[in-house]
């Protein structure tokens, strides 16, 4: 390459570093603008609905009895069934739902041990089993690394009263449960995940669906095919979320998020983790996936400078300015310790790495089992 092309190349870069700048200048305000409104008049006038929530388990998860325990302390004025599957008699999550029901025996709480896989997605199985448990109208999946308030149950039953809403999906933030590698995880989903997602749903470019929390009449599970029809998606929470909007209905994603617990504690661990995600993000959506190249700011600028670009060590601080404004809007509009933003320069670095490796590769990592995408976003077991 010519110096002519090296300096046309950093140009483009210092254009994507600045354009990934304003971007998070942006994503900032999105993101005080988005969890600024209320929702209070909506749990006001909501009634009171039988709830059967779902709770996927695959082994003891640190905390999982305390995530478990906040379900049977909801304020809720009607019967809440807690359906918890596993699919082996030894794993160990199911010793903690059995403490759980001994603790509370007030509370319904239904254990289903089931050693069918009706697919290659492992947690959509898991719940395909559950299925013919649920007993009320109401159906609330959440995964078990998920934390919720006390209200939890009457806001999201608050917003499905609407005849046209189908569902509702909740957004979440990164909680690290310990060391560096957790902690990473959690600026993750707080300085790219969550505020991405909300500025698609503010710019209206996006109709997302989240696993951490979906909530459905009993009704519209059963017109979209039920659990069984997305046990082979690897997006399945995306999945559900377009076989609901295809009868015709909405899915509501509300202006307040729930907690996910970061359990990473190795560099191999979070990189398959995010591997997954990201090539999650590229089967869906292969041309907006590219456009996240412009929310890599530091990547850029770093390029730029190493190209001959001027004034590098500047367009670097603001690039890292910039990331650091974003990260902790977040945290304080959430109200979270936000301690990782400390290390926001590894993990865009680590992070710029892996929106390259993403390209290069279709197996993705879960539990402890490789899958390889297929082109129609369905997972095949890796051999």
């Amino acid at each position: 390459m010519t110096a002519p092309h090296f300096h046309i190349v950093a140009d483009l870069c210092l254009a994507g570093a600045s354009l990934g700048i304003l971007y998070n200048c942006f994503a900032a305000g999105a993101v005080l603008w988005f969890f600024g409104q209320s929702s209070e008049p909506s749990r006001n006038m909501h009634a009171s609905r039988t709830v059967t929530i779902l709770k996927p388990i695959h082994g003891s998860e640190p905390g999982l009895y305390k995530r478990l325990s906040t379900l049977c302390r909801q304020n809720y004025a009607d019967s809440i069934q807690i359906v918890a599957g596993v699919q082996s008699p030894a794993d160990h999550g199911a010793h903690v739902v059995r403490l759980l029901k001994r603790l509370y025996p007030d509370q319904r709480i239904d254990l289903v041990v089931d050693e069918r896989c009706q697919g290659t997605n492992r947690k959509v199985a898991n719940l395909a089993n559950m299925e013919s448990a649920i007993t009320h109208d109401t159906v609330i999946l959440s995964d078990s690394d998920i934390v919720v308030g006390p209200n939890f149950v009457a806001d999201t039953t608050a917003a499905l009263e609407c005849p046209t809403n189908g569902a509702v999906t909740c957004l979440y933030y990164g909680m690290a449960e310990r060391g560096l590698w957790g902690r990473l995880s959690a600026l993750s989903i707080n300085s790219a995940f969550l505020p991405n997602a909300v500025v698609a749903l503010v710019c209206g470019a996006a109709t997302p669906c989240f696993g951490s929390a979906i909530a459905m009449h009993r009704d519209v599970l059963q017109r979209i095919g039920g659990f069984q029809a997305f046990c082979d998606d690897l997006a399945d929470d995306y999945a559900v979320g377009q076989a609901v909007r295809a009868l015709g209905l909405e899915v509501i994603v509300p202006p307040w998020a729930v907690g996910h617990v970061c359990f990473e504690r190795s560099f191999s661990a979070y990189w398959q983790h995010q591997l997954r995600v990201h090539r999650t993000i590229r089967s869906v959506d292969p041309v907006g996936y590219g456009g996240l190249i412009f929310m890599q700011p530091l990547m850029l600028s770093l390029l730029a400078g190493l190209l001959g670009s001027a004034y590098p060590l500047l367009l670097v601080a603001i690039a890292v300015a910039s990331r650091l404004v974003l990260a902790t809007t977040v945290a304080r509009t959430l109200r979270l310790e936000g301690r990782e933003r400390r290390h926001i320069v590894l993990h865009d670095l680590i992070m710029a790495a892996v929106f390259v490796a993403a390209f290069f590769g279709t197996s993705v990592a879960w539990r402890g089992h490789r899958y390889r995408i297929l082109e129609n976003g369905t997972l095949d077991d890796a051999r």
